[in-house]
């Protein structure tokens, strides 16, 4: 066993297709060097104890202990525990519809936010935009999603307010959040601005102006196939072009 734990960490960052067994969930379990518990995201679910892919994608390892499928998908496939964007559709009494990208629309408690009541909640109107955490994520169900980090508290989530919110793919998506990308920090240096980046391929932007939102929104479109230092570049001239 010990060598199929092996060969199976050692597909990290190698091609994979639909309906490949990575390996055991124990192999991986008994790897993580004290993590007991591994997280499958995008792109993997278990069957009978296996980690099994249902996309094409690179098979990626994210520390400590998350593994998915990086793919450049624009269908998005909800995955309970992450964070995405959604846009209300409908309302009813105690619940909305919210469009996430995915096949369903997801169902969000009215509930669902900071300190809400029967009271005393939010009154979202149809096209308003929110930042939730998808709390049930299930191929047979609606996925469910929350305004609060589990514990009661909103932590950033809730509704976005004004701003501009543009579609990007899921690769980029992922991108945006990863900690080498630096397009985020490179634009920091040269425009005030907020972004919030769903997994579900939206983001949304709001800055000083429009002039400054637009750029902002063009650089991240233009960004998904740069490097870093292409990236620095073109931030370098968007913001003399900006400022000329």
């Amino acid at each position: 066993m010990a060598d199929n734990s092996a060969s199976s960490v050692s597909q990290v960052n190698r091609v994979v297709l639909p309906g490949d067994v990575i390996g055991s969930v124990a192999d991986f379990e008994g790897s993580l060097e004290g993590k007991n518990k591994i997280k499958l995201g995008p792109g993997l679910r278990e069957e009978n104890g296996l980690i099994v892919v249902y996309k094409a994608g690179i098979f990626r390892h994210r520390s400590p202990s998350t593994y998915l499928i990086d793919c450049n998908q624009r269908r998005y496939v909800p995955v309970k525990e992450e964070r995405v964007i959604g846009i209300i559709t409908n309302r009813g009494s105690d619940s909305y519809k919210v469009d996430i990208g995915g096949a369903l629309p997801a169902s969000l408690p009215s509930l669902a936010f900071e300190g809400a009541t029967k009271k005393n909640k939010p009154n979202l109107q149809i096209g308003d935009i929110v930042y939730a955490r998808l709390c049930v994520a299930n191929k047979d169900m609606e996925p469910e999603l929350d305004c609060t980090d589990g514990s009661g508290k909103s932590t950033g989530l809730g509704q976005l307010l004004g701003g501009f919110m543009i579609n990007c793919s899921l690769g980029l998506s992922r991108k945006l959040l990863s900690k080498e990308f630096v397009l985020l920090k490179c634009l920091g240096k040269y425009f005030p601005f907020e972004c919030t980046v769903g997994m579900n391929g939206r983001v949304w932007i709001d800055s000083a102006s429009i002039p400054h939102t637009i750029a902002i929104a063009n650089a991240v479109t233009n960004s998904e196939y740069m490097n870093n230092n292409q990236i620095e570049t073109m931030v370098k001239q968007l913001a003399r072009g900006i400022q000329s």
